[in-house]
């Protein structure tokens, strides 16, 4: 039996996966603003503790980790799954909202991270699950300012990967592509309400797709969730778990495109080096 602690728990992957979880036998503390939330989502369960959880209030994931120790001893298998999307140019967002984004995509994370991680150390175990995202890897128009909280949810991820993993506590960085979640509905994704018509071929041809794609997208949340769940006992987890068929085209054709930039201005690059580091290269 494990501990699942789980963030944004009342809706899209973190409710699914918190099912599954109480399904097949293990405690689950699920979190979201609203405790109500979760209760209507999840029901009564013996097994389930449900919290309020602002994850940008760092007293409040503190007091939210003690609880979820007092109650179950431990804490396993942290989910980071609370966040949502802004879509517009970067010239487009205003200041407010792209500090919004960050203070729950980024900061939120670190707070409620920060707060289980002395329990994960003194029991020398832990899984850390971030839900970071294809534009975590590859950004493109209309997703900058999102994809950008994104990419720094990867490289806390990777860094942590290094510091934790000789405690016995594995991070991995989960990258979904598009799954028919609610994700794109207004409820995750806010879109900036300037619109600049410069950026319409390019943020604003974004803005049009996505409203097409919302409940057409190709990834299945339900085998998500069940791929997570069985992720959460893999022996030697990776740093990073790309799922969906499109995360994968989306990877390899970044590594496509970054090799042929080495390629073209590798003599560049090495260039800047001290003469005789250059001629050692």
């Amino acid at each position: 039996m494990k501990t699942w602690f789980i963030t944004g728990a009342s809706r899209g992957f973190g409710l699914r996966i918190a099912r599954l979880a109480l399904e097949q036998g293990d405690n689950v503390v699920a979190t979201a603003r609203q405790e109500s939330a979760v209760i209507e989502a999840l029901g009564d369960h013996p097994n389930l503790l449900a919290l309020p959880l602002d994850v940008t209030d760092e007293a409040q994931a503190h007091a939210a980790a003690a609880s979820a120790i007092a109650r179950f001893g431990r804490i396993d298998v942290l989910l980071n799954n609370a966040g949502f999307g802004l879509l517009g140019a970067v010239e487009e967002a205003t200041a407010e909202e792209v500090e919004r984004v960050y203070r729950t995509n980024v900061f939120g994370l670190l707070n409620v991270t920060r707060a289980v991680l002395p329990h994960m150390r003194a029991q020398r175990s832990g899984r850390i699950l971030n839900i970071s995202s294809i534009g975590g890897y590859k950004t493109g128009a209309g997703f900058g300012v999102y994809s950008s909280t994104k990419f720094a949810v990867e490289g806390l991820s990777e860094a942590l990967h290094a510091e934790l993993a000789p405690l016995r506590i594995h991070v991995t960085v989960v990258e979904p592509g598009y799954f028919r979640t609610d994700f794109l509905d207004a409820s995750s994704l806010t879109v900036s309400p300037t619109s600049i018509a410069d950026y319409n071929a390019t943020a604003g041809a974004t803005r049009t797709r996505a409203a097409g794609l919302n409940h057409g997208q190709p990834g299945d949340p339900d085998k998500l969730a069940r791929v997570l769940v069985a992720f959460a006992d893999a022996p030697d987890p990776p740093v990073r778990l790309p799922l969906g068929s499109d995360t994968i085209a989306a990877i390899e054709a970044k590594h496509a495109s970054d090799a042929a930039i080495l390629k073209e201005w590798r003599g560049v690059s090495i260039s800047t080096d001290f003469a005789h580091d250059a001629a050692m290269a």
